[in-house]
């Protein structure tokens, strides 16, 4: 008996352990107010709505006359009310049929206009719904009050498109005889009005109407046409409860808060499974209620929110295989034996340690993946800002260009050579960027140029000066040995000169490598033959547009290299000339091309009488020193040479030599500088002349006594003293340049 009898009471605890969460899961949750209708016909109808006495809904707005037990309507005013449709609690909204506003189609279809929710706790939801018009070329308008009104405005509006073609059933609304439109927020009373032209009245039925969004997708009605044959169509309206009492809804939390299950802001005597917030529609507080997370029903009745058996419904548990047990509010999942780790705790940090491994591994990763996909993107980015695009317009436009021998050089290697371009390693600096000092990994001794692209026209000098020293091979020529262009500024590799500029030599005394005369001779007969090469042996004619002191460099041995080929130009074989802006350095710039800007070879052979003079005097090209009428030394050259100065004016290391050689490059210089181009040698006569003094005394004999003789008829002539360009017109090309700075490839050792 006593076994039977523990049993028995083990069952009883049981069932009532079990009981009051399965009653209260399988019972069914109550909707209306106890002893109200909850349906009329199909249609639930669940508080605040109500059917029959006062106390069955919230307030007037809220009264749903059930006509014939079967179709419920929502009574608006006395002369209007509309057919209800559904009513969802949880989403706060009204689904009703809304009358379609009809527009010349006959007696049978009056005009109408939607329904008017002035003062109502209702608006029409602009989420959910749409303005539509059925017809073609006709303007349909939404005006926010009566089209009497001499206050109403439009809205909304929307205009389709005439398609007679179109015979098919349609069940979109696509702009195609049917157009649709967005509506306001707050929207609660509008009028429809329709434009159309004058040629077009009278002959077309049109409507229009507001309506559930998806309508077109849901509904069978077919074609637009069977439309006309609807007396409404679905609507939804959204509504709040804007008449409240704390006694009704207990306390009210504010509408900005999460939903959450914090009793504390429960609703009074109600039940704690639901909650209140307030709201506000302009000046018109309201409240809206809901059931919490994990409870379902209506949260405007006592206890009208029950639990949600979430075990009997897979999308809202994630069990899976294993077993799922409701609890209040909630659900468990309990894994099946053969899932059941051993030791959970193991298996947890292991689990935890193996993805943080993992995801520290692939974030490592995708660092170095992203890193580098920058640092491409960033080198493509620089190489074409840089002139890469344009250099490789310029390879490949003209045969006559062929920089594949000159080296793509790698930013990598160029810092490891330059020291990572430190300030110790700086040979020079110009108006065009800094010049360093390198060693590259085979231990040879180059010079990098760091360009300063600071505008188009100097990136266009920079991809020249590539193109320019690539056709050129030769011994008194500075080297161009390659350029990087993925770096943020263009750099260029040269080969490494030691000795600096001539112009250091001429104007700064050097004791340990004097200018003697036959120094001097040398490097002008070097840099005569070089402008020889380029205009007359080159497999296109350059003209190298800025020879003077600076730009002649000096190697190891003391030979004279040209260099700064970046305003430099190659012509065609039969061309005498090329048309360009003005462009030198003041002093050794040719008068001709100063005022036809037509440069020439001539012009070459201007500078360079310029440059002769100013080894044979020592003197700087410009100098305000001397007179006003002397600033420019071609013509304080030239004025001494009339007035038989010549050795007046001469460096004191040019007396060192022979004065039959002196004179008979001094009237080189002389021809050089002819102010008619035409009249002034080619270098290539320049160069054998100069060739001819250092071969032998009697060849230097024979040049001199012939440039006596041209001397002579040049004094025939008449020559004026003359200056290239007045102060003012100099101070301006000396601003606009860097016409005085030391150029890019003017350096000195270190």
């Amino acid at each position: 008996m006593v076994p039977k009898l523990m049993l028995l009471r083990i069952l009883i605890v049981t069932i009532l352990f079990f009981c009051p969460i399965t009653m209260l899961a399988s019972s069914q949750a109550q909707i209306a107010k106890p002893g109200c209708k909850s349906r009329c016909g199909n249609v639930s109808i669940p508080y605040p709505f109500g059917i029959g006495s006062p106390g069955c809904f919230h307030d007037k707005w809220f009264e749903i006359d059930c006509q014939n037990s079967t179709t419920p309507f929502l009574r608006l005013t006395n002369a209007q009310e509309l057919e209800v449709l559904q009513i969802e609690i949880e989403k706060g909204t009204l689904k009703v049929r809304n009358p379609i506003t009809f527009w010349n189609c006959g007696p049978r279809k009056p005009f109408q206009e939607a329904a008017n929710l002035t003062e109502s706790p209702f608006v029409f939801s602009q989420k959910m719904n749409r303005f539509t018009a059925v017809s073609c070329n006709v303007l349909a308008s939404m005006k926010s009050a009566a089209a009497d009104s001499n206050n109403s405005k439009t809205v909304g509006a929307c205009m389709s498109i005439c398609d007679q073609s179109i015979t098919t059933r349609e069940t979109s609304c696509n702009g195609m005889n049917c157009c649709q439109t967005t509506i306001p927020t707050n929207l609660v009373v509008f009028s429809t009005e329709f434009v159309t032209e004058h040629t077009n009245r009278g002959k077309k039925c049109m409507y229009a109407f507001l309506v559930e969004l998806e309508w077109f997708q849901l509904t069978r009605s077919g074609k637009f046409s069977d439309i006309n044959e609807l007396e409404g169509v679905p609507v939804v309206l959204e509504w709040r409860i804007y008449n409240w009492t704390v006694e009704e809804f207990g306390p009210i939390r504010n509408g900005t808060n999460s939903r959450g299950h914090d009793s504390s802001h429960s609703r009074g005597h109600y039940s704690n499974n639901s909650y209140c917030e307030l709201g506000a529609d302009g000046a018109r507080p309201s409240v809206q209620c809901f059931c919490k997370r994990g409870f379902e029903g209506n949260p405007y009745i006592h206890d009208g929110c029950i639990d949600t058996n979430e075990c009997e419904q897979s999308d809202r548990n994630y069990c899976g295989d294993g077993r799922c047990v409701n609890r209040l509010g909630s659900y468990k999942c309990y894994l099946p034996e053969w899932k059941k780790p051993t030791d959970k705790r193991v298996i947890l940090g292991l689990s935890i340690g193996f993805g943080l491994l993992l995801l520290i591994i692939t974030s490592w990763f995708m660092h170095k993946v992203i890193k580098k996909r920058k640092r491409i993107r960033r080198k493509e980015k620089f190489f074409k800002r840089n002139g890469g695009l344009l250099l490789h317009q310029q390879t490949s436009s003209s045969n006559k260009v062929n920089v594949d021998k000159t080296k793509l050089f790698s930013s990598k290697e160029l810092k490891k050579a330059t020291d990572n371009f430190n300030k110790d390693r700086i040979l020079g600096q110009g108006g065009q960027g800094t010049v360093y000092k390198g060693m590259l990994s085979d231990g040879s001794i180059v010079a990098v140029k760091k360009s300063t692209i600071l505008d188009e026209d100097k990136l266009v000098q920079f991809v020249n000066e590539v193109v320019i020293l690539s056709q050129i091979n030769h011994r008194n020529v500075v080297k161009l040995l390659g350029c990087c262009l993925e770096t943020e500024v263009p750099l260029l590799v040269y080969e490494f000169i030691p000795n600096g500029t001539l112009s250091e030599y001429i104007h700064n005394k050097n004791e340990e490598f004097p200018l003697t005369w036959e120094v001097r001779l040398r490097v002008a007969t070097e840099i005569a033959g070089a402008l020889s090469y380029l205009h007359s042996a080159a497999s296109f004619p350059i003209y190298h547009r800025d020879i003077k002191s600076t730009n002649i460099l000096l190697d190891e041995k003391y030979r004279a290299k040209i260099a700064d080929f970046g305003t430099s130009k190659s012509v065609n074989v039969d061309q005498t000339h090329v048309t360009t802006l003005v462009h030198g350095t003041f002093g050794y710039l040719d008068p001709e091309y100063f005022q036809s800007n037509q440069f020439t070879d001539k012009s070459d052979v201007y500078s360079f009488g310029v440059l002769l003079v100013e080894l044979l005097t020592g003197q700087k090209a410009i100098s305000t020193t001397r007179s006003q009428e002397g600033r420019s030394l071609a013509t304080y050259f030239i004025v001494s040479m009339q007035q038989s100065r010549l050795f007046d004016i001469l460096d004191e290391k040019v007396f060192e030599g022979p004065k039959d050689e002196i004179t008979v490059v001094a009237n080189i210089a002389n021809r050089c500088l002819n102010l008619n181009g035409r009249k002034r040698p080619t270098m290539k006569e320049v160069t054998v002349e100069l060739e001819g003094i250092q071969i032998s005394e009697r060849a230097s004999d024979h040049v001199q006594h012939q440039h006596y003789e041209e001397v002579e008829y040049l004094r025939t002539e008449q020559i004026e003293p003359w200056d290239v360009v007045s102060t003012s017109i100099g101070s301006a090309l000396d601003s606009s340049g860097d016409r005085h700075e030391l150029p890019l490839l003017s350096f000195t050792s270190h």
